[in-house]
């Protein structure tokens, strides 16, 4: 059977993008940043995986105020990498894994968790931004990725428990599909920040570093923190952390198995008046 072998966890700010695409990685202020990513750029290699699960939030590329999923995995083929206002990012575009993904689709569903199904869309920094801290800029992903767009823009957004428990039945439908997949699952976005009003610019360290220890040690407990409190302490776009207890939910301790391994912590402040955070926890 398919299996869910370790999750990743790290922030997508589009300005790191940027800052790869341009070649600044080692100008003094980047360099501290893409330094904490040294090890996971080793580590996938060494564990490179056959498919991604990649939980991430469109920033109104693919969705707009017209139509706003909680969630939706994409079952396409290929995913192309879309123009942000400044053109594409150069790049690869995204092989999916449409039979894996729609078996995904069907068990979760049936799980009781509704689904929006996408068979065509364009991925934006969200997903690519992941992909290049964890992989460089290769000529070809070196993995299939399933996106996963979560609706953390628009009020109302899932709970962190919902999130939580949605991991959980994504690891049941990993785990049923008759395939021998080594599946890594990604948590995206966060952590603390906010891009706009009088409190734009807050970043809570001490909040974010809580936050981690709790997801190691107390992930259920983590997913009953109120949306409010994501607001108040971490910042209106803080709440995107709620994809991180996506892919906590999918690992195996939740169920009843061994506790994962922490095979890397990474925190840094500021990289475009956002906190960066990274974790890598193996079943």
């Amino acid at each position: 059977m398919a299996r869910i072998t370790a999750s990743v966890y790290t922030s997508h700010v589009p300005a790191i993008g940027a800052a790869m695409d341009l070649g600044k990685t080692q100008e003094p202020y980047w360099q501290k940043v893409f330094a904490g990513y040294d090890f996971s750029r080793q580590w996938i290699q060494e564990n490179k995986p056959d498919v991604v699960f990649l939980v991430y939030n469109d920033h109104a590329t693919a969705f707009s105020l017209d139509i706003i999923p909680t969630f939706a995995i994409g079952t396409a083929a290929q995913f192309k990498v879309a123009d942000e206002g400044w053109g594409p990012r150069p790049v690869p575009d995204v092989q999916g894994a449409p039979e894996l993904a729609s078996h995904i689709a069907h068990s979760v569903i049936q799980q009781d968790f509704d689904l929006t199904i996408v068979n065509k869309m364009d991925v934006d920094h969200g997903l690519t931004v992941p992909l290049s801290l964890m992989c460089g800029q290769p000529k070809a992903w070196p993995f299939q990725v399933i996106p996963f767009a979560v609706n953390v823009v628009q009020y109302p957004v899932p709970s962190g428990m919902r999130c939580f428990r949605l991991g959980q039945a994504i690891r049941k439908a990993v785990e049923s599909f008759d395939e021998d997949l080594n599946v890594q699952i990604w948590g995206t976005g966060g952590m603390s920040h906010q891009l706009q009003g009088p409190r734009a610019g807050l970043i809570n360290k001490e909040w974010d570093n809580r936050f981690l220890d709790r997801l190691i040690d107390d992930p259920e407990g983590l997913a009953k923190l109120p949306h409010i409190e994501y607001v108040e302490e971490a910042g209106s776009e803080g709440i995107e952390l709620v994809m991180w207890l996506i892919a906590r939910g999918a690992m195996a301790d939740v169920a009843g198995g061994r506790k994962p391994t922490l095979k890397h912590r990474f925190y840094h402040v500021p990289a475009s008046n956002t906190a960066v955070g990274h974790m890598i926890l193996e079943n």
